[in-house]
């Protein structure tokens, strides 16, 4: 995948979370990426220290910083 895809990805996910935090399985449907197109995106956002995560149970919330 190339750098601009992942970046175009990082965005959808930067507009889903701007609503509220989201579990990724919530996140993923509202953006409707592939799992590996997700979690590209997702380390991208997080690198930049663009999201925080939170693990609550079996679930992984992801929020805006």
């Amino acid at each position: 995948m190339i750098t601009s895809k992942i970046g175009e990805n990082a965005g959808l996910i930067w507009t889903a979370l701007q609503n509220g935090a989201l579990a990724q399985k919530a996140l993923k449907k509202a953006t409707k990426l592939k799992d590996a197109d997700l979690n590209l995106a997702l380390g991208w956002l997080a690198r930049e220290g663009k999201i925080a995560f939170d693990v609550k149970g079996a679930d992984t919330i992801i929020s805006l910083q």
